[in-house]
């Protein structure tokens, strides 16, 4: 509704202006360039104060006669941006393109007075843009997590898009949309260094997961809306949700191998401190009955239950509006596998001719990931 009246008002103002102006050159002989400006001036100066030589005689008799118009219009751009928390927005897109408007009419010119007044209105509205984007950067970098976080989309990040939409719904269809486009800069820098704060959180879930779901969800947002000036956001949100998953898949995997995680990482030291690889299983903590008591702690049916929990725990704590959990679940199996190639050319490597082998093979293994997402 203000978004019409704002029109109206603005468009019943040209013509307003553009008649007064024509009665004063007429009725003063201005536009014959006869007039007497000590007459204009003594007219002028008997309606109200004196204004500034400086200004054409035409503009400054409008100015003295429409001397209200500018505080009124202010103080209607003010109720404006009260209506709506982003009222801001829509008194912007409707002056630019008011402005755009007249000049490209093919009725006269609007005169130079009216120029002035809805430029300086212009930049009142513009200063109120800034501003309203400044309180929501700031609402967004300093938004508290949620005390019992479980995961999940963060507010800030729910508030950015609900910005972005509203925005993009509203500059639709507007002539200019350069300050949209450093706004939404500005904003998605906000909710980056909002989730990026994340990592210095106690929260009672693990930080990496949440990054991951807060960088995928943006990126996914960010495809779905295709805004060129926020392109480089959409790269760096995938890139920061592939770092986060990868993070997260590591820090998780190690459990369910823990102990011989433990054991090769302390093998693959002594190689890189110049021990021969052949040798390693004459340290004593490193010895072959050292190994194989620890690849007894892992039968294969322990290790398809260990996975199994793992799921469950993965599978409790992702949320399901990002659906990730396919994903991660991939990436888990990579890594597993990775890691038990690395165990198996470890143990060809430094354990030589010695029998030892895990207790489940390759297949062994990619049949325990199968079973468990075919049951779920």
């Amino acid at each position: 509704v203000s978004k019409q009246m704002l029109e109206q008002v603005l468009s019943e103002l040209q013509p307003l202006c553009t008649a007064e102006q024509k009665f004063i050159e007429k009725f003063f002989q201005l536009s014959q360039e006869a007039a007497d400006l000590q007459v204009l001036e003594v007219s002028v100066r008997t309606m109200s104060s004196p204004v500034p030589l400086a200004k054409e005689p035409t503009t400054r008799l409008l100015s003295e006669i429409f001397s209200c118009l500018e505080p009124e219009l202010r103080g209607f751009l003010d109720v404006c941006n009260k209506v709506h928390s982003f009222g801001c927005l829509q008194v912007l897109v409707t002056l630019n393109d008011s402005i755009f408007a007249m000049w490209g009419s093919s009725s006269a010119l609007p005169s130079s007075f009216l120029n002035t007044v809805l430029g300086n209105v212009l930049l009142l509205a513009k200063s109120s843009f800034n501003k309203c984007i400044g309180t929501l950067c700031k609402e967004i970098e300093e938004a508290k997590m949620p005390s019992k976080m479980k995961g999940g989309i963060l507010p800030s990040v729910s508030r950015f898009e609900e910005f972005v939409n509203f925005s993009e719904e509203v500059f639709r269809t507007a002539r200019r949309r350069g300050e949209l486009d450093k706004a939404h800069l500005r904003l998605a820098g906000s909710v980056f260094s909002s989730i990026n704060s994340l990592a210095s959180a106690n929260l009672k879930v693990n930080t990496d997961m949440v990054m991951m779901e807060n960088f995928h969800h943006i990126y996914c947002f960010l495809c779905q809306k295709k805004i060129h000036c926020l392109e480089g956001k959409k790269r760096e949100a995938k890139q920061r949700y592939s770092e986060h998953m990868e993070k997260y898949v590591i820090k998780y995997l190690g459990q369910p191998l823990e102990k011989l995680n433990h054991f090769f990482e302390g093998v693959k030291a002594r190689v890189a401190q110049g021990v021969k690889e052949e040798e390693v299983s004459f340290q004593l903590a490193y010895s072959k009955q050292e190994l194989r008591k620890v690849i007894e702690k892992y039968p294969g049916k322990e290790v398809k239950r260990a996975l199994e929990t793992l799921y469950r725990k993965i599978h409790k704590y992702l949320s399901p509006e990002e659906n990730l959990l396919p994903v991660v679940w991939h990436a888990m199996e990579q890594e597993f596998i990775r890691q038990y190639q690395e165990f198996e050319d470890l143990i060809q490597r430094c354990y030589a001719g010695s029998g030892i082998a895990m207790d489940f093979t390759m297949e062994d293994l990619l049949s325990y990931f199968n079973s468990i997402t075919l049951s779920n």
